[in-house]
């Protein structure tokens, strides 16, 4: 091979998701930690797993019915994006089940939630847990958790309160609930109010902004509490949680069932998983937490992502998430999307939001195959020939920051183009920011001088704006 004739090697798209390769090659030993046991007396997670069942019966019933009577093209799911059942189709499954209207509507939303109906733009189609569902107890019991998580959507809300303190609500009902699997038995409501409205103070008060600089001491006051009555809105929270099957309440008291409480130490187990974690990441901002989360195996940072989000509201943490991707190191921008498939249903109207933005289109649109049904093997073919080539290169810019010359060399495979000289015009093309840093270092790194000359020139091209 000459400097005339570079490699006409043929180039294979290796992997869909290249992005996984980088943080792997820069691996952190961990300490091996033993697998946590939940609290004494909690049912085993087949007993569970049957609660699960019970407790979605009717909801997995109207899925099988919505997957065996509707078809692709049919009216299954309203135009508006929200996928709810249509009148006729509400209607319909009413008749052939033996329901009323209103009892169809909650089962269908009740399906939702819990992921066996995945809504896709304006239609819905039954979800891959309602295939698992007789055969895997840990999909029927990700399913239960799914709706234990969204629910204050499962019980609507107060018309008459303020939004911004439902909001506060919502947020400090992991507290709540926490006191509630600690306690192991009925909780008065009163005690149960007496912490919400502590929990919902302390909120306002990290709030607030810090004056920075001499300040004149300000005279001692009361504390506060917050303003709007929140007994109504502990009332809604509560009969919320009791819809979904997590605890009972009756009685002024209020009681965790076993799957609440179950539900509960898990979430409790993830944050103190992130917690001892040596970058402490549940604490930290969403781009700090991804770039701890580098120097982690894919599992373990899986583990990460989701002890993150249990900590957080799921709209403000894909919000966070979308932000640390618009930054400039592109292993942030592949990891973020990493941690919004952790996410998964409830981050699709965002991903599907920024699809339009060049810089994250590639990835959304990756995102959005998978979540759509597609084998992430497959997901590739989703993108046109200048989304994968710009993909390639910002995924080997993510690996000359944080790689290594090996890996460098290696993703070079990784391209669509069939050979170097196809792969250099259209890296040229793509006008990627980082195009010249990307050729500079991979002309560095490959053993092959020839190869190397050639891909030295092409670096000096884009960069002088030659050709």
């Amino acid at each position: 091979m000459t400097s005339r004739n570079p490699r006409d090697s043929r180039l294979r798209l290796v992997s869909p998701r290249p992005l996984a390769a980088a943080p792997r090659a820069v691996t952190q030993r961990r300490t091996s930690r033993p697998a946590p046991r939940p609290p004494e007396g909690t049912p085993p997670p087949a007993e569970l797993a049957r609660m699960a069942r019970t407790g979605l019966s009717d909801a997995a019933r109207v899925a099988r019915w919505a997957d065996a009577a509707l078809r692709p093209g049919r009216d299954d799911a309203t135009p508006d994006g929200k996928g709810a059942l249509s009148d006729a189709t509400a209607e319909r499954a009413a008749t052939e089940l033996g329901l009323t209207l209103v009892q169809v509507r909650a089962d269908w939303d009740t399906a939702r939630l819990a992921g066996l109906i995945e809504v896709h733009g304006d239609s819905a189609r039954p979800g891959w847990r309602l295939r698992a569902w007789s055969r895997d107890d840990s999909a029927v019991l990700r399913g239960w958790v799914a709706l234990f998580d969204a629910w204050s959507l499962a019980h609507p809300e107060p018309s008459d309160r303020e939004p911004a303190t439902v909001a506060e609500v919502v947020s400090a009902m992991p507290q709540v609930l926490s006191f509630l699997q600690l306690s192991a038995g009925p909780v008065p409501v009163e005690q149960l109010l007496d912490l919400l409205e502590q929990r919902v103070t302390e909120l306002r008060t990290e709030r607030c902004e810090v004056a920075y600089g001499p300040q004149p001491e300000p005279a001692p006051e009361p504390v506060e509490t917050p303003d709007t009555p929140l007994a109504p809105l502990l009332d809604w929270a509560l009969h919320a949680l009791a819809s979904v099957g997590a605890l009972t309440y009756g009685d002024a008291q209020a009681t965790l069932t076993p799957l609440g409480s179950w539900a509960v130490w898990v979430k409790l187990e993830q944050i103190c998983v992130a917690a001892q974690s040596p970058a402490g990441n549940i604490e930290q901002s969403a781009e700090d937490m991804l770039r701890g989360c580098a120097q982690l195996r894919p599992n373990a940072a899986r583990a990460e992502y989701r002890a993150w989000l249990a900590a957080r509201p799921v709209g403000s943490a894909v919000t966070e998430l979308l932000a640390a991707a618009r930054g400039e190191d592109a292993l942030t921008r592949g990891l973020a999307f990493e941690a919004l498939r952790v996410v998964g249903a409830p981050a699709e109207p965002d991903v599907r939001a920024v699809a339009d933005e060049s810089w994250l289109r590639p990835y959304a649109l990756l995102w959005l195959a998978e979540h759509e049904g597609h084998d992430p093997e497959d997901a590739h073919e989703v993108l046109t020939r200048a989304e994968s080539t710009w993909l390639w290169v910002d995924t080997a810019a993510a690996v000359a920051d944080h790689g290594d010359a090996p890996l460098l060399v290696r993703h070079l495979e990784s391209a669509v183009q069939p050979t170097v000289p196809a792969l250099l015009d259209e890296v040229r093309a793509v006008g990627h920011p980082r195009t010249v840093q990307v050729l500079v270092a991979l002309a560095a790194a490959h053993p092959d001088p020839a190869l190397a000359k050639a891909v030295r020139r092409a670096a000096f091209q884009v960069h002088t704006g030659g050709s």
